[in-house]
């Protein structure tokens, strides 16, 4: 992965053609960049972008934002209701109390335990993915 100005940037190399090539992932607009080396690539991604504001200035448009702090979610009825619950007992409405559990989820404690199972790989017939799921459980 690759930041620049908030915006990353997910890089794959094409062995057969030799060549870097890379996409901006968390904006709806397609801004893409390729490089046959890691400095060519790195200015190409900051190229691009520079290109891509430019483009957006001369049509007097914002550039897309990476993230806009609101997502839509769908879950359960049951879970909804829990989660309600949850922030209500704790004083908090329910926009503060998700994130926060979000934030606690993505904490560098949390992260370790995810990267810990992670490497760990298969233990006693449980898939990476499931150990996963337990120890952000246990950090949230």
């Amino acid at each position: 992965m690759m930041e620049y100005k908030g915006y990353i940037g997910k890089v794959e190399f094409d062995d057969e053609a030799g060549i870097f090539h890379g996409e901006v992932i968390n904006t709806r607009d397609v801004v893409t960049f390729q490089g046959q080396s890691v400095a060519e690539l790195k200015k190409a991604f900051k190229e691009s972008l520079e290109d891509y504001f430019s483009f957006c200035a001369s049509r007097g448009e914002d550039p897309d934002k990476p993230f806009s702090g609101q997502f839509m979610t769908r879950i359960p009825p049951e879970l909804h209701r829990q989660v309600s619950l949850a922030a209500s007992l704790a004083g908090k409405s329910l926009n503060a109390w998700l994130s926060e559990q979000l934030q606690s989820a993505v904490a560098p404690s949390g992260m370790a335990c995810a990267k810990k199972a992670r490497s760990a790989g298969k233990i006693a017939g449980q898939s990476a993915g499931k150990r996963r799921s337990r120890a952000a459980e246990k950090h949230a």
